[in-house]
């Protein structure tokens, strides 16, 4: 009787683990699609490669970036203009492997994406959910959040450098932002050390976006006119005020601006010669009239 209670537990242990085996198998989503590719300047060394694939309800997504060719294993220089290829893409998160063909510096073909699940539990080590069903850029299984990674170049090292910048928790889209908009520790502490330090990784993105960094804010902020809101400084980015735009503004008496008024006199092109004239006309004239001045419209 014990040795037939011995075989049975086995033979059910053995059993749990095919089919539970087999389950995991069946979870783990292969990622495939096709991959096209045009050489920006054989010169200059670079690739702009796009690839494709589709969605569980068969919509289409793609992923495109500008590669190194020396990034690309198997990739040379001749090889991308007449001839079959196979490439692929190593990196942290998986590997790409790659195959078509090249016809005068144009590529396409087909690619299999093999994850490197360790990274994912790298990433779960570090405080990162990477098993929530969706995210905003769309992806809902692991593999297709590690091939993902892998077209971005995600890296534990990058979550570490983040992670020392002591900007709170991030989530696996900030660390896909920060990745796409090259912001790392040294950015976020810089920017922080400014005086914002309750910035949000969107935040971090528009300055990236708007070309706004420590210098350009320690600049604005020497000036006044409501540097101390985040906003105000991404449309003083936008239309292009500068500190020394904000300085000649100053230098002719326009001391007590509000950030409207400052966007307003620079989308309309006012400069401090003009500002100049008109005060010269009017002492108290407003910054309203003065854009009215500007535009041609009377101002009595």
């Amino acid at each position: 009787m014990q040795h037939f209670s011995t075989y049975f537990g086995r033979a059910a242990a053995l059993f749990i683990i095919i089919v539970f085996g087999n389950w995991i198998i069946a979870a783990q989503e292969t990622v495939t699609g096709s991959w096209t590719a045009k050489v920006k300047d054989a010169a200059s060394g670079k690739i702009h490669l796009s690839f494709e694939r589709k969605s569980e309800r068969g919509g289409k997504h793609q992923n495109s970036s500008t590669y190194e060719i020396s990034e690309l294993n198997g990739l040379s220089s001749g090889s991308l203009q007449n001839g079959n290829v196979n490439f692929s893409l190593v990196r942290e998160a998986g590997t790409i492997q790659s195959e078509g063909a090249f016809t005068d510096g144009k590529g396409s073909g087909t690619y299999r994406f093999s994850p490197n699940y360790a990274f994912a539990d790298g990433l779960r080590a570090r405080g990162y959910d990477l098993d929530a069903q969706r995210s905003s850029t769309h992806q809902t299984s692991l593999e297709e959040k590690l091939f993902t990674a892998a077209m971005l170049n995600v890296t534990t090292a990058l979550a570490d450098d983040l992670a020392g910048a002591n900007f709170g928790k991030l989530g696996l889209d900030d660390l896909f932002k920060a990745a796409i908009f090259k912001i790392d520790g040294q950015f976020m502490a810089e920017m922080k050390a400014t005086g914002f330090p309750n910035l949000s990784m969107d935040d971090l993105v528009k300055a990236r976006i708007f070309k706004i960094d420590a210098e350009f804010v320690r600049g604005i902020k020497d000036m006044g006119f409501g540097a101390d809101n985040f906003e105000h400084l991404v449309k003083y980015s936008i239309f292009k005020v500068t500190p020394d735009y904000l300085n000649s503004l100053r230098n002719e008496g326009l001391t007590n601006l509000d950030p409207e008024d400052v966007v307003k006199l620079r989308i309309f092109k006012v400069d401090a010669e003009f500002v100049r004239k008109a005060r010269t006309e009017n002492p108290n004239i407003s910054v309203g009239d003065i854009v009215n001045k500007k535009i041609g419209v009377w101002v009595r």
